[in-house]
Protein backbone atom coordinates (compact mmCIF):
# COMPACT_ATOMS: atom_id res chain seq x y z
CA UNK A 1 0.00 0.00 0.00
CA UNK A 2 1.40 3.51 -0.96
CA UNK A 3 2.24 5.54 1.68
CA UNK A 4 0.74 8.86 2.00
CA UNK A 5 2.07 11.61 0.97
CA UNK A 6 2.93 14.51 3.10
CA UNK A 7 5.12 17.73 3.47
CA UNK A 8 7.23 18.76 5.99
CA UNK A 9 5.86 20.23 9.64
CA UNK A 10 6.00 23.91 9.46
CA UNK A 11 5.35 24.05 5.74
CA UNK A 12 2.03 24.43 4.00
CA UNK A 13 0.03 23.96 0.69
CA UNK A 14 -2.22 26.98 -0.64
CA UNK A 15 -5.41 26.44 -1.99
CA UNK A 16 -6.69 28.81 -5.01
CA UNK A 17 -8.49 30.75 -2.61
CA UNK A 18 -5.79 30.88 -0.36
CA UNK A 19 -3.50 31.82 -2.97
CA UNK A 20 -5.99 34.85 -4.58
CA UNK A 21 -5.65 35.78 -0.62
CA UNK A 22 -1.74 35.66 0.25
CA UNK A 23 -1.53 38.34 -3.64
CA UNK A 24 -4.34 40.25 -1.89
CA UNK A 25 -2.12 41.14 0.81
CA UNK A 26 0.83 41.18 -1.01
CA UNK A 27 -0.51 43.63 -3.61
CA UNK A 28 -1.81 45.74 -1.20
CA UNK A 29 1.77 46.32 0.62
CA UNK A 30 3.39 46.47 -2.53
CA UNK A 31 1.58 49.22 -3.73
CA UNK A 32 2.31 51.06 -0.33
CA UNK A 33 6.05 50.84 -0.64
CA UNK A 34 5.98 52.18 -4.12
CA UNK A 35 3.79 54.50 -2.79
CA UNK A 36 6.36 55.87 -0.04
CA UNK A 37 9.36 55.46 -2.93
CA UNK A 38 10.72 52.03 -2.39
CA UNK A 39 12.10 49.88 -5.49
CA UNK A 40 11.73 46.27 -5.97
CA UNK A 41 15.05 43.68 -5.56
CA UNK A 42 15.63 39.99 -5.35
CA UNK A 43 18.07 38.10 -3.47
CA UNK A 44 18.86 34.12 -4.11
CA UNK A 45 17.02 31.95 -1.22
CA UNK A 46 20.35 30.28 -0.04
CA UNK A 47 23.18 32.09 0.78
CA UNK A 48 27.19 31.32 1.90
CA UNK A 49 26.75 30.43 5.20
CA UNK A 50 29.86 32.71 6.38
CA UNK A 51 27.04 35.43 4.76
CA UNK A 52 24.57 34.31 7.47
CA UNK A 53 26.32 32.73 10.82
CA UNK A 54 27.22 35.34 13.28
CA UNK A 55 24.52 37.92 12.43
CA UNK A 56 21.59 36.87 14.72
CA UNK A 57 23.02 35.69 17.79
CA UNK A 58 23.19 32.29 19.06
CA UNK A 59 19.43 31.77 19.42
CA UNK A 60 19.19 32.75 15.58
CA UNK A 61 22.03 31.20 14.55
CA UNK A 62 20.49 27.82 15.38
CA UNK A 63 17.35 28.44 13.43
CA UNK A 64 19.37 28.44 10.16
CA UNK A 65 18.76 25.79 7.94
CA UNK A 66 21.92 24.63 6.56
CA UNK A 67 22.53 22.80 3.09
CA UNK A 68 24.54 20.11 3.34
CA UNK A 69 27.78 19.78 0.70
CA UNK A 70 26.89 17.35 -2.08
CA UNK A 71 29.36 15.48 -4.16
CA UNK A 72 32.98 15.68 -3.77
CA UNK A 73 32.75 18.17 -1.15
CA UNK A 74 31.37 16.05 1.11
CA UNK A 75 34.94 14.60 1.36
CA UNK A 76 36.44 17.70 2.78
CA UNK A 77 34.26 17.07 6.19
CA UNK A 78 36.57 17.78 8.83
CA UNK A 79 36.57 14.81 10.72
CA UNK A 80 39.58 16.10 13.03
CA UNK A 81 37.22 18.58 14.31
CA UNK A 82 34.04 16.04 15.16
CA UNK A 83 36.60 13.90 17.25
CA UNK A 84 37.92 17.16 19.10
CA UNK A 85 34.18 18.01 19.64
CA UNK A 86 34.12 21.23 18.05
CA UNK A 87 30.61 20.77 16.25
CA UNK A 88 30.60 24.49 15.06
CA UNK A 89 33.51 23.73 12.84
CA UNK A 90 32.53 20.10 12.33
CA UNK A 91 29.04 21.97 10.63
CA UNK A 92 30.76 24.29 8.71
CA UNK A 93 33.39 21.70 6.75
CA UNK A 94 29.87 19.97 5.75
CA UNK A 95 27.76 22.78 4.45
CA UNK A 96 29.02 26.20 2.28
CA UNK A 97 25.38 27.34 1.62
CA UNK A 98 22.54 27.78 3.99
CA UNK A 99 18.59 29.03 3.37
CA UNK A 100 17.88 33.11 4.62
CA UNK A 101 16.44 33.76 7.71
CA UNK A 102 15.63 36.71 7.28
CA UNK A 103 15.79 39.44 4.18
CA UNK A 104 17.74 42.36 6.11
CA UNK A 105 21.52 40.38 6.48
CA UNK A 106 20.96 39.12 2.40
CA UNK A 107 20.05 43.08 1.71
CA UNK A 108 23.16 43.91 3.59
CA UNK A 109 25.39 41.95 1.38
CA UNK A 110 23.66 43.15 -1.32
CA UNK A 111 24.08 46.81 -0.88
CA UNK A 112 28.23 46.12 -0.26
CA UNK A 113 28.04 43.81 -3.05
CA UNK A 114 26.64 46.30 -5.88
CA UNK A 115 27.24 49.38 -3.84
CA UNK A 116 29.01 50.88 -7.42
CA UNK A 117 25.24 50.42 -8.48
CA UNK A 118 23.42 52.18 -6.28
CA UNK A 119 22.02 55.82 -5.63
CA UNK A 120 21.75 56.86 -1.63
CA UNK A 121 19.66 57.14 0.46
CA UNK A 122 18.84 54.00 -1.55
CA UNK A 123 15.16 52.47 -0.72
CA UNK A 124 14.35 49.00 -1.38
CA UNK A 125 11.37 46.53 -0.94
CA UNK A 126 11.69 42.74 -0.84
CA UNK A 127 8.80 40.37 -0.89
CA UNK A 128 10.47 36.84 -0.98
CA UNK A 129 10.42 33.25 1.52
CA UNK A 130 12.80 32.48 4.40
CA UNK A 131 13.25 29.69 6.54
CA UNK A 132 13.57 29.05 10.44
CA UNK A 133 14.07 26.04 11.79
CA UNK A 134 11.80 27.09 14.61
CA UNK A 135 9.19 24.73 16.24
CA UNK A 136 6.27 25.29 14.11
CA UNK A 137 3.12 26.38 16.03
CA UNK A 138 0.24 28.91 15.84
CA UNK A 139 1.32 31.76 13.79
CA UNK A 140 4.59 30.49 13.43
CA UNK A 141 5.95 28.19 10.33
CA UNK A 142 9.39 27.14 9.09
CA UNK A 143 8.89 29.04 5.82
CA UNK A 144 7.33 31.79 5.41
CA UNK A 145 7.36 35.22 3.55
CA UNK A 146 8.30 38.72 4.41
CA UNK A 147 7.36 42.12 2.95
CA UNK A 148 10.30 44.36 3.62
CA UNK A 149 11.43 47.92 3.25
CA UNK A 150 14.43 49.48 4.04
CA UNK A 151 16.50 52.39 3.64
CA UNK A 152 20.70 52.40 3.86
CA UNK A 153 22.62 55.08 3.38
CA UNK A 154 20.78 57.97 5.87
CA UNK A 155 20.82 58.47 9.39
CA UNK A 156 17.44 60.63 9.08
CA UNK A 157 15.13 60.29 11.48
CA UNK A 158 12.72 61.06 9.37
CA UNK A 159 12.35 57.36 7.76
CA UNK A 160 11.69 56.22 11.06
CA UNK A 161 8.71 58.43 10.97
CA UNK A 162 8.40 57.41 7.45
CA UNK A 163 8.21 53.54 8.71
CA UNK A 164 5.21 54.61 11.13
CA UNK A 165 3.40 55.93 8.68
CA UNK A 166 3.65 53.17 6.08
CA UNK A 167 2.75 50.33 9.06
CA UNK A 168 -0.39 52.44 9.45
CA UNK A 169 -1.08 52.72 5.80
CA UNK A 170 -0.74 49.12 5.11
CA UNK A 171 -2.92 47.87 8.00
CA UNK A 172 -5.67 50.01 7.56
CA UNK A 173 -6.02 49.14 3.56
CA UNK A 174 -5.86 45.74 4.74
CA UNK A 175 -8.99 46.75 6.73
CA UNK A 176 -7.89 45.87 10.59
CA UNK A 177 -9.93 47.98 12.75
CA UNK A 178 -7.14 48.02 15.53
CA UNK A 179 -3.46 47.42 16.20
CA UNK A 180 -1.12 48.72 18.16
CA UNK A 181 2.51 49.62 17.08
CA UNK A 182 5.65 49.83 19.91
CA UNK A 183 8.10 51.59 19.96
CA UNK A 184 11.75 51.02 21.65
CA UNK A 185 14.88 52.35 20.84
CA UNK A 186 18.03 50.12 21.09
CA UNK A 187 20.34 53.16 22.50
CA UNK A 188 17.76 53.19 25.99
CA UNK A 189 18.29 49.57 26.49
CA UNK A 190 21.81 50.30 26.17
CA UNK A 191 21.22 53.13 28.83
CA UNK A 192 19.31 50.61 30.85
CA UNK A 193 22.55 48.49 30.88
CA UNK A 194 24.93 51.28 31.64
CA UNK A 195 22.33 52.13 34.95
CA UNK A 196 22.42 49.21 36.17
CA UNK A 197 26.14 48.73 36.41
CA UNK A 198 25.51 45.75 33.62
CA UNK A 199 27.16 47.45 30.14
CA UNK A 200 28.67 44.32 29.41
CA UNK A 201 25.76 41.88 29.35
CA UNK A 202 23.52 44.45 27.14
CA UNK A 203 22.45 41.33 25.46
CA UNK A 204 21.84 38.72 27.81
CA UNK A 205 19.17 41.89 29.32
CA UNK A 206 17.54 42.92 26.30
CA UNK A 207 16.98 39.09 25.39
CA UNK A 208 15.49 38.43 28.75
CA UNK A 209 13.76 41.60 28.67
CA UNK A 210 11.95 41.11 25.25
CA UNK A 211 10.80 37.94 26.60
CA UNK A 212 8.53 39.35 29.46
CA UNK A 213 5.27 39.13 28.17
CA UNK A 214 6.19 35.16 27.04
CA UNK A 215 7.55 33.92 30.32
CA UNK A 216 6.50 37.01 32.98
CA UNK A 217 8.26 39.16 35.10
CA UNK A 218 9.71 36.15 37.68
CA UNK A 219 10.82 34.28 34.07
CA UNK A 220 12.95 37.19 33.42
CA UNK A 221 13.99 37.48 36.84
CA UNK A 222 15.23 33.58 36.47
CA UNK A 223 16.93 34.47 33.02
CA UNK A 224 19.04 37.07 33.96
CA UNK A 225 20.05 35.39 37.43
CA UNK A 226 21.45 32.46 35.42
CA UNK A 227 22.68 34.55 32.57
CA UNK A 228 25.01 36.29 35.95
CA UNK A 229 23.33 39.58 36.26
CA UNK A 230 24.24 40.66 39.86
CA UNK A 231 21.58 41.00 42.38
CA UNK A 232 21.92 44.32 42.74
CA UNK A 233 21.28 44.98 39.14
CA UNK A 234 18.83 42.87 38.75
CA UNK A 235 17.36 45.30 41.74
CA UNK A 236 17.77 48.50 39.14
CA UNK A 237 16.37 46.62 36.73
CA UNK A 238 12.91 45.11 38.13
CA UNK A 239 11.09 48.77 38.35
CA UNK A 240 11.25 48.42 34.29
CA UNK A 241 9.09 44.88 34.26
CA UNK A 242 5.78 46.65 35.98
CA UNK A 243 6.11 50.24 34.20
CA UNK A 244 2.94 51.38 33.58
CA UNK A 245 1.10 55.22 33.04
CA UNK A 246 0.69 56.74 29.35
CA UNK A 247 3.33 56.74 26.87
CA UNK A 248 4.70 60.08 27.82
CA UNK A 249 4.19 59.56 31.44
CA UNK A 250 6.62 56.56 31.09
CA UNK A 251 9.51 58.10 28.61
CA UNK A 252 9.39 61.24 31.65
CA UNK A 253 10.03 57.98 34.27
CA UNK A 254 12.62 57.15 31.75
CA UNK A 255 14.48 60.48 31.25
CA UNK A 256 15.09 60.27 35.06
CA UNK A 257 15.71 56.51 35.10
CA UNK A 258 18.36 57.13 32.63
CA UNK A 259 19.51 61.19 34.17
CA UNK A 260 23.22 59.68 33.97
CA UNK A 261 23.34 57.30 31.05
CA UNK A 262 24.24 59.83 28.42
CA UNK A 263 23.54 57.22 25.34
CA UNK A 264 20.22 56.02 27.34
CA UNK A 265 18.65 60.27 27.28
CA UNK A 266 20.05 60.29 23.31
CA UNK A 267 17.75 57.78 22.62
CA UNK A 268 14.83 59.06 24.54
CA UNK A 269 15.39 62.31 22.65
CA UNK A 270 15.53 60.10 19.12
CA UNK A 271 12.05 58.37 20.47
CA UNK A 272 10.31 61.25 21.21
CA UNK A 273 11.05 63.06 18.11
CA UNK A 274 9.53 60.69 16.34
CA UNK A 275 6.87 59.91 18.16
CA UNK A 276 6.10 64.21 18.29
CA UNK A 277 6.18 63.93 14.49
CA UNK A 278 3.81 61.51 14.07
CA UNK A 279 1.63 62.84 16.14
CA UNK A 280 1.62 66.09 14.13
CA UNK A 281 1.09 63.88 11.07
CA UNK A 282 -1.39 62.11 12.36
CA UNK A 283 -2.54 58.38 11.81
CA UNK A 284 -5.81 56.78 10.72
CA UNK A 285 -5.77 53.54 13.11
CA UNK A 286 -2.60 52.94 15.11
CA UNK A 287 -2.18 52.79 18.62
CA UNK A 288 1.54 54.38 19.32
CA UNK A 289 2.82 53.15 22.14
CA UNK A 290 6.56 53.26 23.84
CA UNK A 291 7.44 49.45 25.54
CA UNK A 292 11.01 49.53 27.50
CA UNK A 293 11.03 45.88 27.16
CA UNK A 294 10.33 46.20 23.69
CA UNK A 295 14.15 44.50 22.58
CA UNK A 296 13.75 41.69 19.98
CA UNK A 297 16.22 38.98 19.73
CA UNK A 298 18.34 40.57 16.46
CA UNK A 299 21.76 41.93 18.00
CA UNK A 300 22.05 44.15 14.64
CA UNK A 301 19.22 46.81 15.64
CA UNK A 302 21.01 50.38 17.43
CA UNK A 303 18.14 52.63 17.32
CA UNK A 304 14.64 52.78 16.89
CA UNK A 305 13.03 49.40 17.60
CA UNK A 306 9.43 48.60 16.01
CA UNK A 307 6.52 45.84 16.84
CA UNK A 308 3.38 45.65 15.55
CA UNK A 309 0.50 43.33 17.04
CA UNK A 310 -2.64 43.41 15.87
CA UNK A 311 -5.63 44.15 19.02
CA UNK A 312 -8.10 41.41 19.77
CA UNK A 313 -6.23 38.75 18.08
CA UNK A 314 -4.06 36.10 20.34
CA UNK A 315 -1.10 36.25 17.93
CA UNK A 316 2.37 37.44 18.31
CA UNK A 317 3.31 40.52 16.44
CA UNK A 318 3.01 40.71 12.79
CA UNK A 319 5.12 43.34 11.70
CA UNK A 320 8.55 44.81 12.89
CA UNK A 321 12.17 46.51 12.51
CA UNK A 322 14.21 48.74 13.44
CA UNK A 323 17.65 51.04 12.55
CA UNK A 324 20.96 49.07 12.07
CA UNK A 325 23.84 52.06 12.24
CA UNK A 326 26.60 49.55 10.52
CA UNK A 327 25.52 46.11 9.36
CA UNK A 328 26.92 46.60 6.40
CA UNK A 329 29.64 46.76 8.11
CA UNK A 330 30.00 43.09 8.44
CA UNK A 331 30.69 43.02 4.62
CA UNK A 332 33.57 45.61 4.90
CA UNK A 333 31.42 48.36 4.02
CA UNK A 334 31.53 50.77 7.37
CA UNK A 335 29.44 54.12 8.18
CA UNK A 336 26.37 53.07 6.17
CA UNK A 337 23.38 53.55 8.56
CA UNK A 338 20.02 52.00 7.97
CA UNK A 339 16.42 50.99 8.84
CA UNK A 340 13.92 49.03 7.72
CA UNK A 341 10.69 46.79 8.83
CA UNK A 342 9.11 43.80 7.69
CA UNK A 343 5.12 42.91 7.21
CA UNK A 344 5.05 39.23 8.20
CA UNK A 345 2.18 38.26 5.79
CA UNK A 346 1.52 34.73 6.74
CA UNK A 347 0.51 36.21 10.58
CA UNK A 348 -1.42 39.01 8.52
CA UNK A 349 -3.18 36.40 6.36
CA UNK A 350 -4.06 34.41 10.00
CA UNK A 351 -5.24 37.47 11.44
CA UNK A 352 -7.45 38.90 8.42
CA UNK A 353 -8.86 35.19 7.87
CA UNK A 354 -9.88 35.16 11.70
CA UNK A 355 -11.57 38.23 11.83
CA UNK A 356 -13.04 37.55 8.77
CA UNK A 357 -11.73 40.73 7.18
CA UNK A 358 -10.81 39.92 3.37
CA UNK A 359 -12.73 41.08 0.66
CA UNK A 360 -15.85 39.27 -0.99
CA UNK A 361 -14.28 39.84 -4.11
CA UNK A 362 -10.74 38.52 -3.31
CA UNK A 363 -10.91 34.67 -4.31
CA UNK A 364 -13.74 35.13 -6.41
CA UNK A 365 -13.36 32.62 -9.46
CA UNK A 366 -14.20 32.43 -12.75
CA UNK A 367 -15.93 35.39 -14.51
CA UNK A 368 -18.06 33.63 -16.75
CA UNK A 369 -18.77 29.81 -17.56
CA UNK A 370 -20.51 28.93 -20.45
CA UNK A 371 -22.15 25.23 -20.24
CA UNK A 372 -21.95 23.09 -22.86
CA UNK A 373 -24.73 21.42 -24.92
CA UNK A 374 -23.17 19.45 -27.54
CA UNK A 375 -20.77 19.49 -30.59
CA UNK A 376 -23.04 21.85 -32.21
CA UNK A 377 -23.49 24.37 -29.39
CA UNK A 378 -19.69 24.10 -28.24
CA UNK A 379 -18.69 24.94 -31.74
CA UNK A 380 -21.05 28.30 -31.58
CA UNK A 381 -19.46 29.16 -28.09
CA UNK A 382 -16.02 28.91 -28.60
CA UNK A 383 -15.63 31.98 -30.63
CA UNK A 384 -17.93 34.02 -28.46
CA UNK A 385 -15.52 32.59 -25.42
CA UNK A 386 -12.41 33.41 -27.15
CA UNK A 387 -14.09 37.50 -27.95
CA UNK A 388 -14.81 37.71 -24.26
CA UNK A 389 -11.32 36.62 -23.16
CA UNK A 390 -10.13 39.42 -25.70
CA UNK A 391 -12.29 41.99 -23.31
CA UNK A 392 -10.09 41.50 -20.34
CA UNK A 393 -12.88 39.01 -18.58
CA UNK A 394 -11.98 34.98 -17.55
CA UNK A 395 -13.99 33.10 -19.31
CA UNK A 396 -14.22 29.04 -20.48
CA UNK A 397 -16.59 26.41 -21.90
CA UNK A 398 -16.94 23.45 -19.68
CA UNK A 399 -14.87 20.53 -21.32
CA UNK A 400 -17.54 18.11 -22.20
CA UNK A 401 -21.21 17.57 -22.72
CA UNK A 402 -22.69 16.67 -19.21
CA UNK A 403 -25.49 16.74 -16.89
CA UNK A 404 -26.86 20.44 -15.87
CA UNK A 405 -26.54 19.26 -12.49
CA UNK A 406 -22.67 18.60 -12.78
CA UNK A 407 -22.21 21.83 -14.86
CA UNK A 408 -23.86 23.75 -12.24
CA UNK A 409 -22.11 22.33 -9.45
CA UNK A 410 -18.98 23.12 -10.82
CA UNK A 411 -19.77 26.24 -11.34
CA UNK A 412 -20.48 27.10 -7.61
CA UNK A 413 -17.38 25.08 -6.45
CA UNK A 414 -15.08 27.44 -8.79
CA UNK A 415 -17.21 30.37 -7.42
CA UNK A 416 -18.09 31.59 -10.94
CA UNK A 417 -19.61 34.94 -11.13
CA UNK A 418 -22.20 34.35 -14.49
CA UNK A 419 -23.02 30.85 -16.09
CA UNK A 420 -23.85 31.77 -19.81
CA UNK A 421 -26.37 29.00 -21.31
CA UNK A 422 -26.49 28.89 -25.22
CA UNK A 423 -28.75 26.04 -26.29
CA UNK A 424 -30.67 25.32 -29.63
CA UNK A 425 -33.03 28.61 -29.10
CA UNK A 426 -30.24 31.08 -28.15
CA UNK A 427 -28.19 29.68 -31.21
CA UNK A 428 -31.45 30.81 -33.72
CA UNK A 429 -31.37 33.94 -31.91
CA UNK A 430 -27.58 35.18 -31.64
CA UNK A 431 -28.37 35.41 -27.46
CA UNK A 432 -27.50 34.09 -24.32
CA UNK A 433 -29.00 33.38 -21.08
CA UNK A 434 -26.74 34.81 -18.66
CA UNK A 435 -27.12 33.92 -15.02
CA UNK A 436 -25.58 35.48 -11.85
CA UNK A 437 -24.69 33.11 -9.56
CA UNK A 438 -25.28 35.12 -6.25
CA UNK A 439 -28.49 36.62 -7.06
CA UNK A 440 -29.96 33.46 -9.07
CA UNK A 441 -31.86 36.62 -11.83
CA UNK A 442 -31.38 34.95 -15.16
CA UNK A 443 -31.55 37.78 -18.25
CA UNK A 444 -30.98 37.45 -21.93
CA UNK A 445 -28.05 39.29 -23.54
CA UNK A 446 -25.91 39.77 -26.33
CA UNK A 447 -22.10 38.93 -26.32
CA UNK A 448 -22.09 42.76 -26.72
CA UNK A 449 -24.46 43.35 -23.55
CA UNK A 450 -22.77 40.60 -21.59
CA UNK A 451 -18.99 41.80 -21.67
CA UNK A 452 -20.52 45.47 -20.84
CA UNK A 453 -22.31 43.79 -18.04
CA UNK A 454 -19.62 41.74 -16.76
CA UNK A 455 -17.21 44.53 -16.55
CA UNK A 456 -19.32 46.90 -14.88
Amino acid sequence: MAQKPAIPKGTRDFLPIEVARRNYIFDTIKQSFKNFGFLPIETPSFELSQTLMGKYGEEGDRLIFRILNSGDKQKKADIQALEEGNLPRFANSLSEKALRYDLTVPFARFVVQHQNDLSFPFKRYQIQPVWRADRPQHGRYQEFYQCDADVVGSDSLLYEVDFVQLFDEVLTNLGLPSFTIHINNRKILSGIAEVSGESDRLIDITVALDKLDKIGEEGVIKELTEKGVADSSIEKIKPLLTLSGSTKERIEIMRNYLSTSEIGLKGIEELLFVLDTVEKLGVEKANIVFDVTLARGLNYYTGAIFEVKADGVKMGSICGGGRYDDLTGLFGMPNMSGVGISFGADRIYDVLKELELFPKEVGQGLEVLFVNFGETEQAHCLPLVKDIRKNGISCELYPSKAKMQKQMKYANDIQVKYVAIVGENEIENNIIQLKNMETGEQEEVSVEELIMLVKK
